[in-house]
């Protein structure tokens, strides 16, 4: 073998050496069989890794199917309890049985073995001398022991002497017990008994040779001295027992496995009577909580099962009545105010169109009259816009509401919506500042009802923001695009970034509207969201503004998976405008003279004012070629007045005159 293992390497030289003289072709397939041998490992690994990933799901699988199978718990637990106590009971039976079939053979030996002993000490010429005829005597023995009992075939006897001299034996029908293999503890055991003149067996445990088996054979060994110079022993073996014991552990088993199903399905039979009536209780009360109020469950008989089902169907038509109750409320409700809306715009139209009148007369009118007229229009105009949002939520509230979806560019729809509400902020001393993108953010959107969620986000940034100025941001990506307003004002309180979208709802009871608000603008805006599939969401804290963002996707009846802008706050840019501030009003503090007069009272005054400047200042960047604010409405004759105003101008106005009015 080394000789032709050289051979092959000389020749593998032969064949590298024509490679190096310029055939490569022959070299091609030794790299195929090392490229196929090395993609061997890692074929293994994705085996493996199939197989650890296949192995995982099957947990998994069986994991979620324990916790959601009640039954399946229940027949687990009693099928492994059932194997630990059939298994503790069968193991004490059968040490019990073995016990008893043991004693029992015990016994039977002994007194076979002592009988046996009395008719060997009754042999004429056990107590005389060995003589010629002493091999003789033991046979005669043997043979007359082996004769005289009904069960010669289950033992063997031997007689030897205490002597050296060739021992007579018989056993069975062939073969005895040879000496070789009676145990020396058991000799030196009869030897002493001998010595002390005791007649008794001795019994060991042994395993010798017996007839018709192979091998060895356990038993058990009894010897006893008799004469003056015999030793007599008889070998019981154990195979009865042991196939009895074999008989009895089949059984056993057998009769456990028996049990234990039996007790199994036992177990899940009565766990079903009692799992499937809460499964179909459990179905029910699902179906009935996704709105469907007509289910009912089936009642047998008359036990706790029969009591639940009969409770479920009571719950469930006293909720089917409750609801059918609060439907027909919400109806009349909804059609009550839908009644009344339309039913007050012929007065509202006819007090329009005089207070029209009067308005335009207003000059010719004395200064309380003339107030009062103004009073009058601007108040009306709030009445109309009431009008207009009830019956737009009426719509919504009898599921009348449509959409009319088409492209339009989101930035655009931002820098009209701010019409109304720039004007109100140029009259509170601030500003809208526009954040938008250089590319145009289009989305299947309805214009009217986009504009009209960004008019109520942006008037109510400006009425809230504490004459601060107002951020809107605008972004996109492949499925949405969004808008964020951001101001600086008062902010929302812990959980009130929820009830803001509740209808009436005021972040302040004591706040005068002042600018025509009439309390269902977010909630319209919600609806409004909603209907275009997008998210209408807000976040606030006290002292730091609130910012609100709307998500809608770029497609109409697409679904969102997130949205461009974050909800809240930039707070690395806030930060950073916030210490420029800082430093410069530092600056400012520090290089004025008359700062520098100041004793240390008025530096600190100073310094808590700049620090109030810096916080009331919001983050603005510088807007890029889209920031402009597009074309301004011409304002009317809208201006806002407070309670304590009119009651004010009505006072002044003089009861003749406010009769006349």
């Amino acid at each position: 073998m080394k000789g032709a293992a050289t051979s092959g390497n000389a020749g593998s030289g032969a064949h590298f050496g024509a490679v190096g003289a310029g055939d490569a072709a022959p070299a091609l397939p030794d790299v195929a069989r090392v490229a196929g041998a090395a993609s061997w490992p890692r074929e293994l690994i994705r085996i493996a890794a199939r197989a650890r990933a296949y192995s995982y799901a099957l947990a998994r699988a069986a994991r979620t199917r324990w916790r959601r199978s009640l039954q399946l718990r229940v027949v687990t637990a009693t099928l492994l309890l059932s194997v630990v106590v059939v298994t503790v009971l069968g193991f004490f039976l059968i040490q019990q049985i073995a016990n008893g079939l043991l004693q029992a053979k015990v016994k039977s030996a002994e007194s076979q073995a002592a009988q046996g002993l009395i008719v060997a000490e009754g042999e004429a010429g056990v107590n005389a001398k060995l003589s010629p005829s002493t091999p003789g005597l033991m046979y005669d023995i043997v043979s007359q022991l082996r004769t005289e009992s009904s069960t010669a075939s289950n033992f063997s006897v031997a007689v030897r002497l205490f002597k050296d001299g060739p021992p007579v034996m018989e056993g069975g029908y062939t073969v005895g017990i040879p000496p070789a293999d009676i145990p020396a503890r058991l000799i030196q055991q009869v030897e002493r008994d001998r010595k002390s003149s005791v007649s008794t067996m001795s019994l060991t445990p042994a395993s010798l040779p017996f007839p018709g088996h192979q091998g060895r054979v356990p038993g058990l060994l009894l010897g006893a001295p008799f004469g003056n110079y015999f030793q007599l022993y008889y070998f019981f073996p154990l195979t009865q027992e042991q196939q009895s014991l074999a008989l009895v552990q089949r059984t056993l088993l057998l009769v456990g496995l028996a049990v234990v199903f039996l007790l199994a399905a036992i177990a899940s039979l009565v766990t079903r009577w009692v799992v499937v009536p809460v499964a179909r209780a459990a179905q029910g009360a699902q179906r009935l909580s996704t709105g469907n109020l007509d289910e009912r469950v089936q009642v047998r008989g008359t036990d706790e099962l029969a009591a639940l089902a009969t409770s479920f169907n009571e719950m469930a038509a006293s909720l089917q009545e409750k609801m059918r109750e609060l439907q027909e409320l919400s109806q009349v409700q909804r059609q009550f105010v839908s009644d009344v809306s339309h039913e007050l715009r012929t007065p509202l139209t006819t007090i329009r169109i005089a207070a029209d009148l009067l308005f335009e007369s207003r000059e010719q009118l004395d200064v309380s009259a003339s107030r009062s007229a103004e009073l009058l229009q601007s108040q009306l105009e709030r009445f109309e816009s009431l009008l207009i949002d009830l019956l737009e939520i009426s719509r919504y509230d009898a599921n009348a509401a449509t959409l009319d979806a088409e492209p339009v560019d989101v930035c655009d729809l931002a820098r009209h919506a701010a019409d109304i509400a720039q004007q109100l902020a140029e009259r509170r001393g601030a500003k809208i500042e526009f954040r938008l993108p250089a590319d145009p953010c289009v989305a299947e959107v309805d214009r009217r009802r986009v504009e009209r969620i960004l008019r109520n986000l942006l008037v109510n940034a400006v009425e809230h923001g504490e004459n601060r100025d107002a951020v809107v941001t605008v972004a996109s990506d492949s499925n949405a695009v969004a808008v964020a307003v951001r101001d600086y004002g008062v902010g929302l309180a812990p959980g009130e970034e929820n009830l803001a979208f509740d209808r009436f709802w005021r972040a302040d009871p004591a706040r005068a509207r002042t600018s025509g608000g009439t309390g269902l603008g977010l909630a319209i805006a919600l609806e409004d969201a909603r209907l275009h599939g997008g998210w209408l969401e807000a976040w606030g804290e006290s002292g730091r503004g609130s910012v609100f963002r709307l998500t809608l996707p770029r497609i109409a009846g697409g679904e969102l998976a997130g949205s461009p802008l974050p909800l809240g706050p930039d707070e690395a840019e806030l930060d950073s405008m916030l210490a420029q501030r800082a430093g410069a009003i530092a600056g400012a503090v520090q290089s004025s003279p008359r700062r520098a007069g100041q004793d240390s009272d008025g530096e600190a005054a100073g310094a808590e004012e700049a620090a109030g400047v810096v916080q009331a200042a919001g983050p603005r960047k510088a807007a890029g070629p889209r920031k402009a604010a597009g074309p301004r409405k011409a304002a009317g004759p809208r201006k806002a007045a407070g309670a304590e105003e009119a009651a004010g101008v009505v006072q002044a106005a003089g009861t003749g005159e406010a009769s006349h009015a």
